[in-house]
């Protein structure tokens, strides 16, 4: 792009300086294919996640794992032709899931309570759509439901879901309220659902399910518009035996009560043309009474459009924490929509009063914090929470303090793994909550308490029943014959450990310090210097014979294999360099990962990775690859990560529904593109330096909570420009390819000069 051409295009954007950030977020953006993101309503870190149901296949058929049900993660997919509903929890972008509670589903004519399958849609109660009658943005969503003529709007507060349906003229109109549905789902997964008709617009309730948490209760609370003339329900929980004194009444039909596993309920209208019912339904983690008291605080009365615009401005307030300039509009909208994404997989956990459920299901109130939930930790430890430690330093306060009380209600008196919702699910592997603990204190993340911190961290780090870390302890090293995916659990233990060393420095506590940086050195133990990769060892001292190192199965790796695996060492990568023969052979160890070709073989049954996520044998569609194209700092060639980096954003995200080249994973996908394209990335959090990259963006403005701005800006960037010739910080020129946080708090501006040579 020449000079004319460019100018014109800043002014394009400058110019519109004053359209709202949420005009270039597209919640569409990984709702097709791996992506695993929703496109309904939320709030930033919103308890209610407000969104459309496209399916509802179960997790098993005959006992056995339906491959099938992995696409819908998020509960929607955009290929789909059908909704069956609007349900009001969602994870985003997860490889696993749970939730889909308290689904709601207007209709008209004959009442039916089964959702019914896609191919014989009319059978059910779901709902042809088309994408052209379908609309997204930051807290607002809208459908045409083609069966029923109804138009289904959907905005949220924090805790409230608000649906607005606009009916056509009818004398058979429903609203449909599923409590069998939820999302991975299978029988048995529902134990026990309740509902109570308090008066002719307001029903109250609760469904406990047993699934990726096992013990999980939602309560909540809804109110009608209009007073329904009729209701009842039906169970699909099987015959009883036990029927009690409750036979004596007609309980499927207008009897204000209704229990069983499985239930299904409908609330009965006539409507005028063009008649607007509107639903408000509060959740709540503790009791109907807290769900109707949350419903009352946040959402008091009926105007959609109010609720709307507030979510809309609470949106744009968020998404102006950073403000950048772009060449392109599509670097805008997957800027902006992975700045989105960031601020939906972490939610709150409490009712307006403070109050929620602990991990031991007892309630306790949050007197000083907000309480959060959902916390994939595996994921989002590498660049999410760093992230917030940035721009949302107040929220990761909050979440050190929510993950310190996790440790206070857990029997096993360990940090979280990977939390939600009241439960500990144990999904992935290590300890990585110390790590973001770490991450904060080193950045001086206040209003937590750091002696406690430590204190948690150690005694999660020294729980020997814990996913082979007895052997870990013991040996240096997890054996594959103990505990499989070892070589994975050994350098993620390590780094952990590593992180645990960095807080125990930072509060003067030598002992903890010297015993853990000791351990933080085991990755060495499974470094075969003959094959040069790290590679699995059994109990007896010896390597694993059977050995590929492209393989994900059986070798040793989860969500990885030898390749990739060999470069997680985030904590020592000088002495990870050192064991690879030195700069050169570890230059061309990364050359050889990006330019190889991975066989379809070795990933074709590993449903989270697929070709759109690989470049070479690097496969940026999981996590534990993301720091490795900014391992070419610690070579001569570190021009190759620039190279690497700018083609990862530029392939890898792209903004369509098909945009994201694996799962968001609660943010970690997107914030990683937020760091690469500012230009710089955390490759080890709980350090104070960011490696440096090739910033996709021609400026970005941090508005920081302390009311000092960070500026980036780069001079003849462009699509061919990616190598970085120079970096100017505050006036002088970096001599090294890293900058330290500080250096982002204090302010100032940071200018990257563009060159389409390599420096």
């Amino acid at each position: 792009m020449n000079f004319l051409i460019l100018a014109a295009a800043l002014f394009l954007f400058q110019g519109e300086s004053d359209k709202r950030l949420t005009g270039y977020v597209n919640p569409f953006i990984g709702t097709e294919k791996m992506g695993h993101t929703y496109p309904g309503a939320t709030l930033p870190f919103g308890m209610v996640q407000l969104s459309p149901d496209t399916d509802t296949i179960s997790y098993s058929v005959n006992g056995t794992y339906n491959k099938d049900v992995y696409k819908y993660c998020a509960g929607y997919q955009y290929s789909d032709s059908t909704i069956v509903g609007f349900s009001h929890t969602h994870f985003s972008g997860t490889g696993h899931s749970d939730l889909g509670d308290v689904l709601i589903m207007p209709t008209t004519g004959i009442l039916q309570l089964n959702p019914g399958r896609a191919e014989k849609h009319k059978d059910g109660f779901r709902s042809l759509f088309n994408h052209k009658n379908e609309t997204a943005e930051p807290g607002y969503y809208s459908v045409m439901l083609d069966d029923y003529g109804i138009k289904a709007e959907l905005t949220a507060t924090t805790r409230v879901g608000i649906h607005k349906y606009t009916f056509p003229k009818s004398d058979n109109a429903h609203v449909i309220l599923d409590l069998v549905h939820g999302i991975y789902n299978y029988p048995g997964k529902n134990i026990w659902t309740f509902l109570r008709v308090e008066n002719e617009t307001t029903i109250t309730g609760y469904r406990q399910t047993n699934g990726w948490g096992r013990t999980r209760t939602q309560y909540f609370a809804i109110k009608f518009s209009k007073p329904f003339k009729n209701y009842g329900y039906k169970s699909f929980s099987g015959e009883q035996i036990y029927k009690g004194f409750w036979r004596k009444f007609n309980q499927e039909s207008n009897f204000p009560e209704m229990a069983a596993p499985q239930l299904r309920a409908y609330f009965d209208f006539n409507t005028d043309e063009g008649e607007v019912i509107l639903l408000r339904v509060a959740l709540s983690p503790v009791s109907t009474r807290n769900a109707l008291l949350n419903l009352e605080q946040e959402a008091p009365h009926k105007d959609f459009n109010l609720y709307r615009k507030r979510a809309s401005d609470i949106w744009e307030r968020e998404l102006r924490k950073i403000e950048v300039e772009t060449e392109r509009e599509d670097d805008l909208i997957n800027f902006y929509t992975s700045l989105y994404h960031a601020f939906i997989g972490t939610t709150e956990y409490m009712d307006v009063n403070g109050e929620y459920r602990g991990i031991d299901q007892n309630v306790y109130k949050a007197e000083k914090h907000t309480n959060y939930t959902t916390l994939s930790l595996w994921d989002t430890y590498r660049a999410l929470h760093p992230l917030f430690n940035i721009i949302q330093q107040k929220r990761n306060s909050d979440i050190m303090n929510s993950m310190l009380a996790h440790y206070d209600q857990s029997v096993h008196k360990m940090l979280p793994v990977w939390s939600h919702h009241a439960n500990e699910n144990w999904c992935m592997i290590g300890y990585h909550s110390v790590s973001l603990i770490a991450d904060a204190m080193v950045k001086n993340i206040t209003g937590f308490d750091y002696e406690k911190a430590v204190t948690a961290s150690v005694a999660t780090a020294k729980n020997k029943y814990y996913d082979g870390l007895e052997e870990y302890i013991t040996r240096g090293y997890v054996p594959e014959d103990k505990s499989g995916n070892s070589v994975s659990k050994t350098l993620e233990y390590a780094y952990d450990d590593w992180a645990i060393a960095m807080m125990a420095e930072k509060v003067g506590n030598a002992g903890v310090f010297n015993e853990f940086i000791i351990r933080s050195r085991y990755f060495k133990n499974l470094f075969d210097k003959e094959s040069g990769f790290m590679r699995p060892k059994l109990s007896d001292g010896s390597f694993k014979k059977e050995f590929d190192p492209l393989d994900t199965h059986g070798q040793g790796f989860i969500e990885g294999n030898a390749w990739n695996y060999s470069l997680y060492v985030p904590h020592a990568p000088d002495e990870l360099v050192k064991l690879m023969g030195g700069k050169k052979r570890f230059a061309n160890y990364l050359d050889t990962l990006f330019s190889m070709h991975l066989p379809d073989k070795y990933f074709e049954k590993t449903e989270d990775i697929t070709r759109d996520g690989i470049i070479g044998s690097y496969v940026h569609g999981n996590e534990p690859s993301h720091h490795v194209a900014y391992l070419y700092n610690l070579t001569d060639d570190k021009w190759k990560g620039e190279k690497h980096i700018r083609n990862i954003l530029e392939t890898k995200y792209k903004p369509y529904p098909d945009g994201l080249s694996g799962n968001d994973d609660c943010g970690q996908m997107s914030a990683w593109y937020i760091f690469s394209s500012m230009g710089f990335y955390p490759v080890a959090p709980g350090s104070t330096f960011y490696y440096l990259g090739s910033p996709l963006l021609i400026s970005a403005t941090i508005n920081l909570e302390n009311g000092n701005k960070f500026r980036i800006e780069t001079t003849n960037n462009s699509v061919n420009n990616v190598y970085v010739k120079r970096v100017i910080l505050n006036g002088e020129t970096l001599d090294f390819p890293f900058i330290s946080h500080y250096d982002i708090m204090r302010g100032g501006l940071m200018v990257f000069e563009m060159s389409s040579k390599p420096h």
